[in-house]
C-alpha cells in the first residue's frame, strides 16, 4: 500500500516527494518543525505542538503557512490516508525556494508545508519499561535552543556517540557542567525526597509540550517540582531519572556514565508520571493544555 506525505498542497506517494534543491531548509537550515505523537487515534498534546510551531515561526519572522484549522485538518487527512491510529506526525515548514543567499528571501516567496506520518509502536517502547543509559557530553548547540529549528547536527552527532559506545542518549552539559538535556529530550531525575528537578525553561533548552503537560499533571497530583540546573553528580545520587518527549514519552534513565541509578530499573515515580500522562492523552486528565500558560 502507498505511504502518503504531505507536501505544498497535495498528498504524494512517499516515494515521490522532492523539495527544490534550493529550499532554505536544505541549505541554512532555515526552518522548524514539530513532531506530534497520534497514540490510538488521539493527538497528543495537539494544542500545545500548534502553540510552540507557530512561536517558532514567529521567532525567525515567518508566518504559518496555512490557517490553524487548516492544518489540523490535513494532518488527520494523512493519518486518515495512511491508515494510521499509532503514528509520529512530523511537521517541517522552511522559508521556502530561493536563490541562495543569506539574506531571507522576498516575503511573498512560497514556504514549503511538509508533513509526514510514520508508523511508531507506543505500547511496544522497550526503553520506556526497562529505562535507557546514557553518558554525558558538552552541549555545543547554537545560543537559541528554545527555538524548534532543523538545525540538529549537534545533537545527530551527540547520539551517535552514545551509540558508538554501545549506550542509548546523552545528556548534555553547558560549560559550567550542569546538565541541559538530552539530545531530543527533557532531562529529570527525583531526589530522595520524592521531588522533580529539571532545568528552569529559558534559551538554553528546549521547552517541551511532554513537560509542560506533566508540569500540570504533577501539580494535580501534588507531587512537587522544583525548577534548577543539576549536576551528573547529583544525577547520581538520585533514586529515578526519566527523560520526557513528543514520541518517547516518559523514559526511564537507569545510568548515566557508568553510575547505576537506584536499583537500575524504572522508578515508581516515574511509572506513576508515565501512566497519567497515558490517561491524558486518552482524554481521561482534563483538556489538553496551552504550552504558553501550562493551563
Amino acid at each position: 500500500m502507498p505511504r502518503f506525505v504531505y507536501l505544498n498542497g497535495q498528498y504524494v506517494d512517499h516515494s515521490n516527494a522532492f523539495i527544490h534543491a534550493e529550499d532554505r531548509g536544505f541549505l541554512f537550515g532555515d526552518a522548524v518543525y514539530e513532531v506530534i505523537a497520534c497514540i490510538h487515534g488521539h493527538l497528543a498534546d495537539e494544542v500545545g505542538h500548534l502553540d510552540r510551531l507557530k512561536r517558532s515561526l514567529n521567532e525567525l519572522k515567518m508566518e504559518m503557512p496555512v490557517e490553524r484549522e487548516t492544518l489540523r485538518f490535513l494532518m488527520r487527512e494523512l493519518l486518515r490516508k495512511n491508515k494510521q491510529k499509532n503514528a509520529a506526525i512530523y511537521i517541517q515548514i522552511s522559508r521556502g525556494s530561493a536563490k541562495r543567499d543569506f539574506k531571507f528571501p522576498d516575503v511573498d516567496t512560497p514556504q514549503t508545508l511538509l508533513m509526514i506520518s510514520s508508523d511508531f509502536d507506543y505500547d511496544g517502547n522497550v526503553g520506556v519499561v526497562k529505562g535507557i543509559r546514557v553518558k554525558t557530553v558538552p552541549d555545543i548547540r547554537w545560543k537559541r535552543r528554545d527555538i524548534k529549528t532543523v538545525l540538529l547536527l549537534p545533537q545527530s552527532m551527540a547520539k551517535q556517540s552514545a551509540v558508538d559506545d554501545g549506550l542509548d542518549d546523552v545528556f548534555m552539559l553547558d560549560k559550567d557542567g550542569f546538565i541541559t538535556e538530552a539530545s531530543a529530550s527533557n532531562a529529570w531525575i527525583v531526589n530522595k525526597e520524592g521531588t522533580l528537578i529539571t532545568r528552569p525553561v529559558t534559551h538554553d533548552i528546549l521547552k517541551g509540550i511532554t513537560r509542560t503537560a506533566i508540569e500540570k499533571l504533577c501539580r494535580d497530583e501534588n507531587i512537587k517540582i522544583e525548577e534548577r540546573a543539576f549536576k551528573p553528580e547529583e544525577a547520581y545520587e538520585a533514586i529515578e531519572a526519566f527523560t520526557t518527549s513528543a514520541t518517547a514519552l516518559v523514559t526511564p534513565v537507569v545510568e548515566i556514565n557508568g553510575h547505576k541509578i537506584a536499583d537500575g530499573k524504572r522508578g515508581k515515580i516515574t511509572q506513576k508520571i508515565y501512566e497519567e500522562y497515558r490517561a491524558y492523552v486518552d482524554g481521561l486528565r482534563g483538556k489538553q493544555v496551552s504550552w504558553e500558560s501550562g493551563l
